[in-house]
């Protein structure tokens, strides 16, 4: 029995992506993309118009990452406060070692498509971790908290030569965030401290090495599924090839 062949907009976002995290996203053109895949770029494009679009579904896919990285550290003993201090050291420490995932992450922020949906994911996180901390809050003062964090986020990636190193901007970094939300200062201590006793950038490249694995080894049915979410937040319907 012959083996089914893979959708061609599930396998444009299986290899754009994957070559969006072996080469980078700046260094990967939507010709290069199709190359690898033997189709025309007009086939890509009636699915995807730019490689942005593209890049928005790789974020979506972090985000699920992220959630599952978060859940695995609760199921260790960590409290949801602890498993946010971690998603966001693994983030920065793997940047810090890494051009590709580094011009990823902050292609991600620049872009106003890929930052929505960070922030629309992170204000989902955010609510969930930091609820007993912020009675009272609506969804606008958690979207306005985290459009601050989004800006601290990424002036923690941008490093230049005149940049702290990468333990004080972590630390700083998170002293600052959990202060927007009002974690009392002791309680920030804490956490901060228990980071400290992690090698960064050991922890950040076994995060990396675990973030590549998952989105290598996604299967159909879960690309199908991440471009339902993405038709949903662009507004549009999921558009089949005509025949």
């Amino acid at each position: 029995m012959a083996r089914k062949r893979i959708t061609t907009r599930a396998e444009i976002i299986k290899v754009a992506t994957e070559m969006y995290l072996e080469q980078g996203y700046s260094n990967t053109s939507i010709k290069a993309i199709c190359d690898r895949i033997g189709i025309s770029t007009g086939n890509l494009t009636f699915y995807f118009p730019a490689k942005e679009h593209l890049l928005d579904i790789l974020v979506e896919m972090l985000c699920d990452f992220q959630w599952e990285l978060m859940k695995q550290k609760a199921a260790e003993g960590n409290t949801s406060l602890m498993a946010y201090c971690l998603d966001f050291i693994a983030m920065a420490s793997a940047c810090d070692q890494d051009e590709i995932i580094k011009d990823f992450f902050l292609s991600a922020y620049k872009h106003p498509m890929t930052l929505e949906t960070i922030r629309y994911n992170d204000i989902k996180k955010t609510k969930m971790v930091f609820k007993e901390y912020t009675d009272g809050w609506g969804d606008t003062h958690f979207a306005e908290a985290v459009t601050l964090v989004s800006g601290i986020e990424y002036a923690t990636l941008m490093t230049t030569g005149d940049s702290a190193g990468l333990n004080a901007r972590i630390q700083g970094a998170l002293r600052t965030i959990l202060g927007i939300f009002l974690v009392p200062k002791e309680v920030s201590a804490i956490k901060i401290q228990k980071a400290e006793a992690l090698n960064y950038r050991e922890f950040g490249m076994n995060t990396l090495k675990e973030f590549r694995k998952f989105v290598f080894d996604i299967d159909e049915q879960y690309i199908e599924d991440v471009y339902a979410k993405y038709c949903e937040r662009v507004k549009k319907p999921s558009l089949e090839p005509k025949t």
